[in-house]
């Protein structure tokens, strides 16, 4: 699969996004599905929050073309070729961007949303995508994981679609990390020689940058959660996609790093509210963006920022790849040392504000 045939899915997917982002804006204001300024928001104004409608609608016309293509331009069969997990995928992405929208409108309850996450994933899961495997890291051979992988895959897809959604906090931070991310996926993908992820990852990657154009502060439309569950439940099966083909651990860590801006938030979270004795799952303004803002920057820089250091991470994910051992466990110890020192800045161990404060 040419350069050329993921450039035009990532086109695709950009220019469709960028016709249907003023559509869905004024869909959500005439419906009244919007985010009201105050609590945790940051931003100033009504604003409405169903952008991810239009990612979505860009993403499904870049796969669509990708089809096309292989069925009447002779393109290099991709999506044709693997058949049952790339239809399981596909529906699972359908149905958690359903969820996501429902949640937008309704404003579901967290265990409802949680329940369709999950049988979003139980369906990619069912057909065949799933963590089989991985190399033993302290010796040859490979570890089967037997009937642990059906745990673990969910928990890798639903951790996914939660921690893009938890980042989605400031215009532009979402959709631009996730293009970062995808980037990067297709990259590596191309090089991997696993050209589904790679389609995939050209569409997430032009969705992404067809809505900023509209997102990016100040963001005249939000994506909501139909956008950021889509956006980071895509991720996932794109990054297990990739997985499917190699039995090394490394091909487990490299996503894990290339997202690590917002895990590393959600895992600062967690350690912040058990500290203080306040329950996980109770919103704060500590996360990574908000503690920058305190900081003095303002909501553009601050996404720079974030981007800056996504970048520098999905670099060194992209360079452990192919690094040998020695330097591949130098660049995670200077990952990792890059991000404590910012935590410490930051203080993201430390108590925050509520969203009644």
């Amino acid at each position: 699969m040419g350069f050329m045939q993921y450039a035009v899915v990532a086109l695709v997917a950009a220019l469709t996004t960028l016709a249907f982002t003023p559509v869905v804006r004024i869909v959500g204001i005439r419906w009244g599905i919007v985010s009201h300024p105050g609590g945790r928001h940051v931003h100033k104004g009504v604003i409405p929050r169903i952008g991810g409608v239009a990612m979505f609608l860009g993403f499904a016309a870049a796969v669509l073309t990708e089809y096309l293509g292989e069925r009447l331009w002779g393109w290099t069969p991709v999506l044709t070729r693997l058949g049952r997990p790339v239809i399981g995928v596909l529906i699972g992405i359908v149905c958690v961007f359903v969820v996501g929208m429902l949640d937008d409108i309704f404003d579901l309850r967290p265990g409802q949303k949680l329940l369709g996450q999950i049988a979003a994933a139980g369906i990619v899961i069912a057909f065949g995508v799933k963590i089989s495997f991985i190399s033993n890291p302290f010796g040859g051979g490979i570890i089967l994981l037997g009937v642990l992988a059906y745990p673990i895959t969910l928990f890798w897809i639903v951790g996914f679609a939660n921690v893009i959604n938890l980042i989605d906090g400031l215009d532009g931070l979402a959709a631009g990390v996730t293009a970062i991310a995808s980037l990067s996926f297709l990259l590596l993908a191309v090089q991997s020689n696993v050209l589904v992820a790679g389609a995939l990852a050209a569409a997430l990657f032009g969705a992404c940058l067809g809505f900023l154009r509209y997102n990016f502060n100040p963001a005249s439309v939000f994506m909501g959660d139909s956008g950021a569950l889509f956006l980071g439940f895509t991720l996932a099966c794109i990054s297990l996609l990739g997985v499917i083909k190699s039995v090394a651990a490394i091909t487990l860590v490299i996503p894990l790093l290339i997202i690590g801006v917002p895990i590393f938030d959600t895992l600062s979270a967690i350690i912040r509210r058990s500290r203080h004795g306040q329950p996980i799952q109770m919103a704060d303004k500590g996360h990574i963006h908000h503690r920058l803002l305190g900081r003095g920057f303002n909501q553009r820089q601050t996404v720079l920022i974030i981007y800056a250091w996504s970048i520098a991470l999905a670099f060194g994910g992209y360079a452990t790849r192919w690094a040998p051992p020695a330097l591949r466990l130098l660049t995670l110890v200077a990952l990792a040392s890059l991000s404590g020192l910012m935590a410490h800045w930051l203080g993201l161990f430390e108590a925050a504000h509520h969203d009644d404060e």
